[in-house]
């Protein structure tokens, strides 16, 4: 679905990400861990791209995105959802709408103006909120819900708006015991009953462990460890936090 050959990340001081290669499938739980400073949320950002390439090749769906550069960020920007620490939500209105709202490049300009919806685009987000369990809160504010409750519902607004991935930057962190179970419960739910593809900052090591499908440690802009998910071995962990 996603492959990355040689992506170099370079700004005039250091090197973020160095000659990076992975490639990803379809439904695939990627947590990426590692060390602070190591690249993670760069090599993100960059999937989103959202921070600019020093060098690469950048294949999604057989799609060279920067051979096509202007479909290539089309497709990256309409297929690839990329979900802050703090995901930028409408306070004042509801989840609801907030998922109907979504990203202004996926949203209509008339609706964005009128605040108009159709039927069948609010039963299909009402059906994606029920999806991420916050059913029973469609039509609370934001303001009103929880970290854990804002971040599925960022989640379910990405879903609305056509994701195929989504790119999540530490997605629970300074999240209550609960609510990260339960984001993290509904993220590999997504991916083991809808084939959506997620690949996620995870500070927490056991978090990586218990829900990822795989795993990838990365140390000073390097991939040191890709492995199947499972319990690391300490020589595994060595690798990664030298």
């Amino acid at each position: 679905m996603i492959k990355v050959d040689k992506l170099v990340k370079k700004i005039p001081e250091s090197t973020l990400l160095d000659h990076i290669h992975m490639e990803v499938e379809e439904g695939e739980f990627i947590a990426v861990i590692g060390p602070s400073g190591s690249g993670k949320s760069t090599l993100l950002k960059c999937l989103a791209l959202r921070e600019k390439w020093t060098s690469g090749t950048y294949i999604a769906d057989g799609v060279d995105i920067f051979a096509n550069k202007m479909t290539g960020m089309r497709k990256i920007r309409r297929e690839c959802a990329y979900i802050e620490q703090n995901p930028t939500l409408y306070p004042k209105k509801t989840a609801l709408k907030n998922v109907l709202i979504g990203q202004l490049y996926q949203t209509p300009i008339w609706r964005m103006v009128t605040g108009m919806v159709r039927s069948d685009d609010y039963m299909g987000a009402m059906d994606i909120i029920e999806q991420v369990g916050l059913l029973d809160k469609a039509h609370a504010k934001i303001e009103q819900l929880s970290g854990g409750e804002r971040q599925r519902v960022a989640i379910a607004r990405s879903l609305a708006h056509g994701a195929k991935v989504i790119l999540a930057d530490e997605p629970v962190l300074g999240l209550d015991p609960q609510s990260v179970d339960g984001v993290m419960q509904h993220l590999q739910k997504l991916c083991r009953e809808q084939k959506i593809t997620v690949i996620a900052v995870i500070q927490q090591i056991e978090l990586a462990e218990r829900f990822a499908s795989r795993i990838i440690g990365l140390e000073a802009g390097k991939i040191v460890v890709d492995v199947k998910g499972r319990r690391l071995t300490q020589m595994e962990k060595n690798k990664i936090f030298s």
